[in-house]
Order: structure tokens, then C-alpha cells, then sequence
């Protein structure tokens, strides 16, 4: 197994705004992409240990799609998610408040067909995005 990889961000807005950014499913289809010629058209979430996610991630030109997808593990309102994908890897995001807002910390287990540096970048992409819309719509 390959070394987890970790990114992270900090939004400027309250815990619970934050919290209810990342899991309500009319927040997650205006953030879950990491770049602009990509989208989240649909998303579903069961928050909840053995509950499952799934997010439509698509390109806008309509030439790709694909299901994120998973089964929560850990959930700890405002300051814990764990989930497995369905392909088996383990994911762990953190949210801890800090004077400056709401550190989001998200560390997954890479896949093997691409290479980390991308999927690093692709992960805090998404990351930053997601720091974005929150605080562009908590104004």
C-alpha cells in the first residue's frame, strides 16, 4: 500500500457552515470539482456510520463522467468524517477550529494509476474550491 496522501485548507466561516458545506448535497454540487471545465451535476448523501455518498463528477463538455462513491465509517458531527471508497481506499477528513476559521484536513490512500503528485493536486484542487464557495456564499 502506498503512503496516504494529506492536503489541506482553512475556510474563513463558522464550524456549521462549513460542516453543512461539505455534506449537504445542494452544497456539494457547486464545489465537488476540481477544475472549471468540470461539474457535480448530482450528489447523494447518508451521513451516517454505514451510510453512503455519491457524487457525479463530469466534465461540462460532456465527454467523461464518473461516480465518486462510498461508505462512511466514522462520523463525528463538526469534526470528523472517515469513509471507505468503494474501491477500498480509506479516506479521514478533519475539521478543527482555529483563530483564522475552519482547518479542513483530508488524508486518502492514492490509487496506483496515477501519479501522486496528481492526485495530490487533484484532491487539494477540489479542496480549494470547496474553501471558495463556502466563503464566497458565506459573505
Amino acid at each position: 500500500m502506498r503512503e496516504a496522501i494529506t492536503v489541506q485548507t482553512v475556510v474563513n466561516a463558522p464550524g456549521a457552515t462549513v460542516w453543512e458545506s461539505w455534506n449537504k448535497p445542494e452544497y456539494i454540487i457547486g464545489w465537488a470539482f476540481a477544475s472549471a471545465d468540470w461539474e457535480a451535476p448530482a450528489a447523494e448523501n447518508d451521513l451516517r456510520v454505514g451510510g453512503k455518498f455519491r457524487t457525479v463528477m463530469a466534465a461540462k463538455d460532456k465527454s467523461t463522467s464518473f461516480d465518486f462513491t462510498g461508505t462512511y465509517t466514522a462520523v463525528k458531527e463538526n469534526e470528523l468524517i472517515e469513509y471507505d471508497m468503494d474501491d477500498g481506499r480509506h479516506v479521514k477528513v478533519e475539521f478543527e477550529n482555529t483563530p483564522n476559521g475552519v482547518k479542513v484536513t483530508e488524508t486518502f490512500e492514492p490509487e496506483d494509476k496515477n501519479p501522486l503528485e496528481m492526485q495530490r493536486s487533484g484532491w487539494a484542487a477540489i479542496l480549494d474550491n470547496f474553501r471558495k464557495f463556502v466563503e464566497s456564499h458565506n459573505k
